[in-house]
């Protein structure tokens, strides 16, 4: 199939073609590679769809969240496209996959995608090609693209360069859990949800929402954000209680920064951010084929064996390919 059938077909909302389309810029092949982005060239200018990075605490219900979430959305007529990245073993390089099968109910929506990715060794709680994903998805016509992250941790910050909102989801819980979250991640949320505010957990919820709340006002204020925001709020995606509250948040937020140029802003800010990521990316993988493997493999020797610290050997290394 050509490059032109292929975007005809993902234009026109064949999700087939959208899912292969997401395997083929996964690839790391270079006839993959070359072919990917001759289709995402074909399919760019096209409509952009809001996109809701989510991440969160281990156990805090983001799957059930999306699926509470996702449904509410496609209930108002909207397309929802759910980008979930699972975690990969260090030693096989294997990931579960699983985020479909945990929302059953969402995978069976006819207004609604999920596409499972493994995270390889990307850092940043995002897979290297997410964002071609989230691109190939706005391209198929969907409203909302949810990225949900591998879980919380220092890097995930990576995923505010995807995303127009970030979402962060905490358990009630008390002062051990707001000493847990990284301040990075903190300074990077547009909303913090606290889930499972139901039943007995409803009081532990509220005191999280306030303890949170208390902390977000000793951070800096950041330009992007209208008077309140970041905000802490209580939701139940299990009683599906506090969606409707929150996604009110989100288009208000929104529509502030579209308002205010934020949003172009931010667009052009990630695309730059991309450019550079993709450059370094190039020269490592340039470092990885001959000569220049022969040369890394030579100093690698000369590093373990003791002749040479790492840094200098680096330094050496850099100097011999002419890069500094």
């Amino acid at each position: 199939m050509d490059i032109t059938e292929r975007a005809r077909l993902i234009r026109a909302g064949d999700r087939r073609a959208l899912a292969r389309a997401i395997t083929l810029v996964e690839s790391a092949r270079p006839d993959h590679r070359a072919e990917a982005q001759a289709l995402l060239h074909a399919l760019r200018d096209g409509p952009q769809a809001l996109r809701i990075g989510l991440s969160g605490t281990p156990g805090v219900g983001k799957s059930t969240f999306i699926e509470a979430f996702g449904l509410m959305l496609t209930g108002q007529g909207l397309k929802v496209a759910v980008l979930a990245v699972d975690p990969s073993s260090a030693r096989s390089g294997g990931s579960i996959l699983g985020d479909k099968t945990r929302m059953e109910r969402l995978s069976r929506d006819p207004r609604a995608f999920i596409r499972p990715s493994p995270s390889q060794t990307q850092l940043g709680g995002v897979a290297r090609r997410t964002r071609e994903a989230v691109a190939l998805c706005e391209a198929a016509g969907f409203d909302v693209v949810l990225i949900e992250t591998v879980g919380v941790g220092q890097s995930e910050t990576v995923v505010a360069q995807l995303s127009d909102l970030f979402l962060l989801l905490l358990a009630p819980a008390g002062g051990d859990e707001l000493q847990g979250v990284k301040r990075g991640i903190m300074e990077m949320a547009d909303l913090i949800l606290v889930n499972k505010a139901d039943g007995d957990l409803k009081p532990a919820a509220r005191r999280t929402v306030s303890d949170y709340a208390g902390a977000l006002q000793l951070l800096r204020r950041r330009p992007q954000d209208p008077a309140g925001f970041p905000k802490a709020m209580p939701v139940s995606a299990l009683a599906e209680e506090g969606l409707a509250e929150a996604w009110k948040e989100m288009q208000t937020l929104v529509a502030w920064r579209k308002a205010q140029g934020h949003w172009d802003r931010t667009r052009a800010t990630q695309s730059r951010h991309w450019f550079e990521e993709e450059v370094r990316q190039g020269i490592l993988s340039a470092l990885l084929r001959e000569p220049q493997k022969g040369l890394m493999a030579s100093f690698s020797d000369r590093v373990s064996r003791g002749e040479i610290p790492p840094d200098a050997a680096a330094d050496e290394m850099l100097r011999l390919l002419g890069r500094v």
